[in-house]
């Protein structure tokens, strides 16, 4: 994974940013092991959905969320699935294709 150090992206108040499989990180900002492997479940999500079609769904599945109690980021099916494995080192070994479909909920 191509990793980014700059001072323009991430905006506001994120360390980190996985941009078409291109991780861009503030200036100063520790990558830790966990964090590269959220980012890396995060790329395999956008290879099997097709970059164009991941981020499409991930914004509409934020705006469904919006209304919802809680913060509608961590209710995201990718990000669920990237939380849940990212301290899982082989998981990216094991995992299925679309198992981040499993993390959706109502």
């Amino acid at each position: 994974m191509l990793i980014i150090h700059n001072r323009l992206i991430p905006f506001k108040k994120y360390d980190a940013i996985n941009l078409f499989g291109m991780l861009f990180c503030k200036k100063g900002t520790s990558l830790t092991a966990d964090l590269i492997q959220h980012e890396r479940i995060h790329t395999a999500q956008m290879i099997e959905l097709g970059i164009v079609f991941f981020y499409i769904f991930y914004i509409l599945e934020w705006l469904t969320r919006l209304p919802m109690k809680g913060r509608a980021y961590l209710n995201i099916s990718f990000e669920r699935e990237a939380y849940r494995h990212m301290e899982d080192k082989n998981y990216l070994l094991k995992r299925k294709h679309y198992a981040w479909i499993k993390y959706i909920r109502k």
